[in-house]
């Protein structure tokens, strides 16, 4: 199957997926700029998102047994991910847009790699030159300054990047061993999240509790995880569609994320693309269609 069965709803709820993906970054990075406090944003953040993950996915969270759930992983999950929404949100002030959305889409090189060595799955042929293609990918987006001239800047740029890149391999390695284990989606969707809105809540009390009520954060948070729940929800609606076509949704929801972020990169923040940008993204998507003909 080709991305010419991709029709329909199936295709919009990709498009608005890759849309509100896009959207929490343009949002997040624009509302930084204007003196929003990313902290408070995070954590109200994680507020809305579990109370939509209850109301959306009906998890049965009254009937868990409390020794069956791998709370170790709940809570590691818990504190990884509002530690790179931070991280996400340091990319996007000092590398952009358009370096942020591929180092996060290309992320999936790091699990596919750590997937051989834990979940003991095979290489084939496809996906070996879809993770080379991808590794050089991001030493080219990486190596790339762009128009950053100050040597500060720019290690904070390559740092930022980096910790985007490796956090998100991170989480999505630990909700495929949380998978493994039997949990329910749903479920364990929605502790993850009650968790991080737990730990970034007592961590943005302890740090900058004054900044965390303010009225503009709490509105700005809540709002940034509606955007965030909705490219999760939407998603998997899409998984759901095209279940027999996994390789499809991956390949098109990267894809899309990643021109809608150069897009939203290039014409919202006049963010210049360099060759070796360029000669980046180009890897980019290649390693993205190589990966997914060997899903």
């Amino acid at each position: 199957m080709g991305f010419i069965h991709l029709w329909g709803y199936e295709l919009i709820f990709i498009l608005f997926a890759a849309l509100c993906s896009v959207a929490v970054s343009v949002v997040l990075k624009r509302l930084t700029m204007a003196g929003f406090n990313s902290l408070a944003m995070v954590v109200w953040n994680y507020a809305s998102a579990s109370i939509l993950c209850f109301l959306w996915f009906k998890p049965a969270l009254f009937n868990i047994h409390f020794e069956q759930v791998p709370w170790w992983l709940i809570v590691i999950l818990g504190i990884v991910l509002p530690s790179i929404f931070l991280a996400l949100s340091r990319a996007l002030t000092y590398a952009g847009i358009v370096k942020t959305e591929i180092a996060q889409r290309l992320s999936a090189i790091l699990s596919i790699i750590a997937a051989y060595f834990i979940f003991h799955e095979q290489f084939s042929t496809s996906k070996i030159f879809g993770v080379v293609l991808g590794l050089v990918a991001v030493s080219l987006l990486i190596l790339s300054r762009g128009n950053i001239e100050n040597k500060v800047i720019h290690k904070k740029a390559v740092f930022s990047l980096l910790s985007v890149w490796v956090g998100y391999a991170l989480v999505d390695i630990l909700l495929k061993y949380n998978s493994s284990l039997g949990q329910g989606f749903a479920q364990s969707l929605n502790l993850i999240f009650i968790t991080a809105f737990i730990f970034s809540l007592v961590y943005g009390l302890i740090k900058q509790k004054s900044i965390l009520w303010k009225r503009k954060n709490i509105c700005a948070g809540l709002f940034l995880g509606v955007l965030n729940f909705a490219n999760i929800a939407l998603y998997v609606n899409a998984h759901i569609a095209l279940k027999s076509s996994p390789a499809i949704v991956f390949a098109a929801m990267n894809i899309f994320v990643v021109i809608f972020g150069i897009l939203s990169g290039v014409i919202l923040f006049k963010e210049k693309m360099n060759l070796k940008m360029l000669c980046s993204l180009v890897l980019a998507l290649g390693a993205v269609l190589c990966l997914m003909n060997a899903m």
